[in-house]
């Protein structure tokens, strides 16, 4: 439809979506109303992506879009309070283990780091994974991630650590 270009398949991507696609901005903003703007975003942005491109997973697609756009509102909402609020953590956690010279604009470089750490990741057991996709993915607090897996927090802040390291030290081999 979006080749066609329908417009009932903006309707039709709310309705497949829309629970999804609301959760990962909930997730990440708090706030509701928030939430239903990235959304509504979404559906513009795929609506202006589609054609030329031609996603292969139209979920995941949809679901990075609105990760993108909802951490940019986060960022935009919140660029006084340095260091506040989950994401600044979470993405705090991750900086120490993909550090560099700054200079990581290279697209081929960016990719070569995007699929070693989705190889990494695959190298993980079906919980380790989980937990650091809902911690860097979905932006779950250390709290939430407990609850959901019913783990101690300490076992999450432990178990991320662990990932972290495994993460760090296999980029280091590899040169990044």
């Amino acid at each position: 439809m979006y080749w066609e270009r329908d417009e009932a398949a903006l309707k039709e991507t709310a309705t497949k979506y829309g629970r999804y696609l609301n959760s990962i901005s909930f997730g990440i903003l708090h706030d509701a109303e928030d939430a239903k703007e990235c959304v509504n975003d979404t559906y513009n942005d795929a609506w202006e992506s589609m054609p030329p491109h031609r996603p292969s997973m139209l979920s995941t697609f949809l679901g990075k879009i609105t990760r993108r756009i909802s951490i940019d509102l986060l960022r935009k909402k919140h660029a006084d309070k340095r260091g506040g609020g989950e994401i600044a953590l979470a993405l705090e956690e991750l900086d120490e283990c993909v550090q560099g010279s700054g200079n990581v604009e290279d697209e081929i470089v960016r990719r070569e780091l995007v699929k070693k750490i989705s190889e990494l990741l695959q190298c993980l057991t079906e919980t380790e994974r989980k937990v650091f996709m809902r911690r860097y993915w979905y932006i779950d607090s250390v709290a939430e991630i407990a609850e959901r897996f019913g783990f101690s927090e300490s076992k999450v802040k432990s178990m991320l650590f662990r990932t972290r390291n495994k993460l760090r030290e296999e980029l280091q081999k590899e040169g990044y």
